[in-house]
């Protein structure tokens, strides 16, 4: 096993066990976060249902216009507070936070930060 399939094995061990002990509902979805070298992506997802409700990533139109980039934290708090917005819209206002098996620091911690200083409680 090479460091490259050590590292992902690690990432799909720890997203596993998070998922384990964290679950969206219609009350209360799960704000999922997938972090790349040059990207990142979210999602509010209803897992009774298997639905995602919302879906934002440092790729689509409305991260585009502000001209940031998706990977540094700057760019990270752009798109949690895009988010943010999005499920204040649609009238979602608690989540359950889903690191995706990332450590709570750096990019993820600053999406969850601009996310709920746009009004969302976790």
């Amino acid at each position: 096993m090479n460091k490259l399939q050590k590292k992902q094995a690690g990432l799909r061990r720890r997203h596993t066990r998070v998922r384990g002990k964290v679950s969206g509902t219609a009350a209360r979805p799960r704000l999922c976060v997938t972090r790349s070298n040059s990207n990142i992506y979210a999602q509010i997802i209803d897992d009774v249902t298997g639905k995602t409700l919302l879906g934002v990533s440092t790729l689509g139109p409305d991260f585009k216009a502000t001209g940031k980039s998706g990977a540094n934290v700057e760019g990270a708090k752009e798109l949690g507070s895009i988010i943010g917005k999005k499920a204040i819209e649609a009238g979602i206002t608690t989540i359950v936070f889903d690191r995706g098996g990332n450590l709570y620091h750096g990019r993820v911690q600053a999406l969850a930060d601009a996310a709920r200083e746009a009004g969302l409680v976790f």
